[in-house]
Formats: C-alpha cells, sequence, structure tokens
C-alpha cells in the first residue's frame, strides 16, 4: 500500500515476515550463518527457520539524523525483546530531501552511512533485516523518479511503467542494485552481500502496472532477480508483492478483493521466475474491503493467507511470507482493543495452520512501549512460534489437521 496511505514512524511490530530460528534464535552476529531454502521451508543451519517480525520503513531516513539515532536502536531493542527477528526496511530514498541517491550515480554518503548504522544494529540485536530497492509509488521517490530522470535525461519515455522497460531506467535500477548489494559497511566493515544480518533483497516494495494487466511487463522487471543472483548468491531475493492473481489462472482471481483484478501482476507467473526464492502476500482488507464489516473483513483475511499458502506450496514450491498486515486504528469506530483481537485471529490462523502442516501515522504502527496489550499479543505469538519451531526438526512434520498442512509454510510479520 502507498505509504501516503499507511506511512509512519513506528516502534512496534509488523507480523509479516519473520521468522525465530529454533537453536539460534536468531542471534545473527553469534553464528554467522545465513537462511537458506529447503523445498518450502526456511532453514538456518541444520533447523527449520520460523520468523515473526515487523516493518519499519523510516529507519534509513531516521538515522541520517544523528541525534535521532536512538529511535532506531529502541526500535530494534523493543522488538527483540517481544521475540520479533526479522525487520523489513528501506535501502533507497530516490531525488526527494534527505534521498540516499539524489540523482543516478550520485549518493548521499551520509545517508548511507545511516544505512550502515540500521544494519550495524540489527547486527547487535540479533535481527534479520529485508532490504527492498526501491518502492512501486512516488513515497521517497521511487518507481515515478527513476522515469523522470530519465525524461531530465532527454529519454524518450511515456510514464511510470516505462521502468520494465526503457533500457535507460533499468540501467538505473541495475546500478542502484548494485551500489546497495556491493556496499562495504563503514561500521562493521563487512560488505553488505557478506553479511547475514540481511535475510534477503526485495525488488521492490508493491509492484503494479497500468500498461499490463497480465503481469507480463512485471515479469521483465522480475527478471532483475537474475542480475541480482549474479553479485550475491548468498542471500535470498524476493519481488515484494501484494499477491494479487492474474490472468494465468483466472478462476483463482475470486481470490482478489474487488477491483484488484487489474493491477498488472501475477501471483503464479512473476514468483516463478527462476531466482526468486520465496513469495510474498501483503494484507489491508479494512482498505481493500472499506464498507464491509470486521467479519467480512476477517473472513477474507482467511482466505487471503489460505489460498496463497496452498499454491506457494502445490505450484510454486516456495515459503511464502506474510510481509505486511494490519489494522488502522483510523478506522471508523477504532480501538486499540479491536486491533489487538484482529492480530490474535490472524495469528490463531496461522498457527493453526502452521501445527496442521515524531510520529507521521498512518494508522498502522504499533508502539510498543505506550501499547502493553499489544505487546503482550506479540510476544505470545513469538513464544508459540518459537516453540513451533522447535517442533520442525527436519524429518518431522508437526501435528497434523487434515490439508490445511499447506499453513507450515507461512511465515509473518505485521505493520509497527
Amino acid at each position: 500500500m502507498s505509504l501516503s496511505h499507511r506511512a509512519g514512524y513506528v516502534v512496534g511490530v509488523l507480523i509479516t515476515l519473520l521468522t525465530l530460528s529454533h537453536a539460534c534464535q536468531a542471534r545473527v552476529h553469534s553464528h554467522g550463518r545465513f537462511v537458506r531454502i529447503k523445498g518450502t521451508r526456511f532453514v538456518l543451519h541444520r533447523s527449520y527457520f520460523v520468523f515473526n517480525g515487523f516493518n519499519s520503513y523510516w529507519m534509513m531516513h531516521v538515522a541520517a539524523d544523528p541525534s535521532e539515532r536512538y529511535k532506531v536502536s529502541k526500535t530494534f531493542r523493543e522488538a527483540a525483546a517481544v521475540g520479533l527477528s526479522e525487520c523489513r526496511t528501506w535501502a533507497f530514498s530516490d531525488g526527494s530531501d534527505g534521498a540516499l541517491r539524489i540523482s543516478p550515480g550520485v549518493y548521499d554518503k551520509l545517508v548511507f552511512q545511516a544505512l550502515d548504522f540500521v544494519i550495524s544494529k540489527a547486527r547487535r540485536h540479533g535481527i534479520r533485516l529485508i532490504l527492498s530497492f526501491v518502492i512501486n509509488y512516488k513515497d521517497f521517490g521511487g518507481r515515478p523518479q527513476y522515469v523522470e530522470w530519465a525524461r531530465n535525461a532527454g529519454v524518450n519515455v511515456n510514464g511510470g511503467d516505462d521502468f520494465y522497460t526503457n533500457p535507460t531506467v533499468k540501467k538505473y535500477y541495475k546500478n542502484h542494485v548494485k551500489k546497495v548489494i556491493t556496499r562495504m559497511n563503514t561500521i562493521t566493515r563487512i560488505a553488505y552481500k557478506d553479511d547475514p544480518t540481511i535475510m534477503g533483497w526485495e525488488l521492490m516494495n508493491e509492484p503494479r502496472c497500468q500498461a499490463d494487466s497480465s503481469g507480463r511487463m512485471v515479469n521483465l522487471g522480475s527478471r532483475n532477480g537474475k542480475f541480482v543472483k549474479s553479485l550475491d548468491r548468498k542471500h535470498l531475493l524476493e519481488i515484494g508483492m501484494e499477491g494479487f492473481y492474474g490472468d494465468s489462472m483466472p478462476k483463482k482471481k475470486v481470490n482478489n478483493p474487488a477491483g484488484y483484478n487489474q493491477v498488472g501482476t501475477d501471483f503464479i507467473t512473476n514468483n516463478l521466475i527462476k531466482g526468486i526464492d520465496f513469495t510474498t502476500i501483503h494484507a489491508y482488507p479494512d482498505i481493500w474491503l472499506s464498507g464491509q464489516n470486521d467479519s467480512a473483513q476477517m473472513a477474507f483475511m482467511k482466505r487471503w493467507m489460505h489460498s496463497h499458502a496452498i499454491d506457494s506450496n502445490k505450484i510454486l514450491k516456495k515459503p511464502l511470507v506474510l510481509a505486511e498486515f494490519g489494522k488502522s486504528n483510523k478506522d471508523s469506530g477504532h480501538s486499540l482493543g479491536e486491533k489487538d483481537q484482529y492480530l490474535r485471529k490472524v495469528y490463531e490462523s496461522m498457527n493453526k495452520f502452521e501445527r496442521t502442516g515524531g510520529e507521521i501515522g498512518d494508522g498502522y504502527g504499533i508502539i510498543l512501549s505506550q501499547h502493553a496489550s499489544t505487546r503482550e499479543v506479540i510476544s505470545g505469538q513469538s513464544h508459540k512460534m518459537t516453540t513451533l519451531s522447535r517442533m520442525l526438526l527436519p524429518g518431522k512434520h508437526g501435528i497434523k489437521v487434515g490439508f490445511l498442512k499447506a499453513w507450515r509454510y507461512l511465515n509473518s510479520c505485521s505493520p509497527f
């Protein structure tokens, strides 16, 4: 979702992409091992890796001001205290005030050092990172900024969707990817491509394409995975998709929320591309199903998770991460208790399926130090996932309840 709808400085919890390791308990710096893929599971050393995590997109931006860096440290400290072991954040900021990349080939070294700081603090607190290279929207520059740079350089471009096809724009993107992956951290003295603190890379947050609703044009962008793997074979890679089904399996479009059948992505074909290691979905039923009651939204949420878990397991044969979900406190009639209850129900669904085989404020933020009840919900889930990971030793399969074993392959993260 665009940051204009859900942006915010959050010291809290994102329940979408993260896992607790079984024996290593996600202490990144203790062992220096990289998270791997084995079939439809994440693996760390010789243990299945199940995680609970959070999104904090703002970290590099905030850390660029040394007087504000305590917010980054506080976030990691509070997250680790409740058992969160993964964080998804931005490794980009293009052309805007305080940008990492001022223009193609021109970087602000102080902002890059801020990203170094974020990685070093994550390492210190035993939290792994998923770093995103760009965003679909104009927030922090994003895909529109790339096209604008090309236009200003005299390149004939028509609009934002040229990001996927124009040679100049594609070169801008690849240059940034290479710059980030090969970066030497000025604090840890470890190259990003060699740092196990980083769990994986994300090609783009929520890619979409108006020019081609089939998903084929976005596939061109997804094939950047081959380029990423040519630079770094140690880290995992995902696209950054929301999970909308496309034309490859039209019958599956019934799972999409109304009005989201023509966004230019295809969960199946886009994720089949070689080099993409795991799949992701996002879920905002309070936005996608606005006007419907909580019961209808929760029913959709369960169907959304279930269908993608099945397809990731049976068709794509890759792990699935619920990378973003939440419930805004700006919704009409919202209460903290309702948000806690929503988190509990999502967690309960995930656990059931696993057992079976200066605040900007978008409303989705959770400030752990201020929301004791939510902190308890998240901490409880982290504890359950730690227990679950100990059950899922290689060769064992946990408790089975019918065909819902597909949920054993879904990990979670949600918005701080």
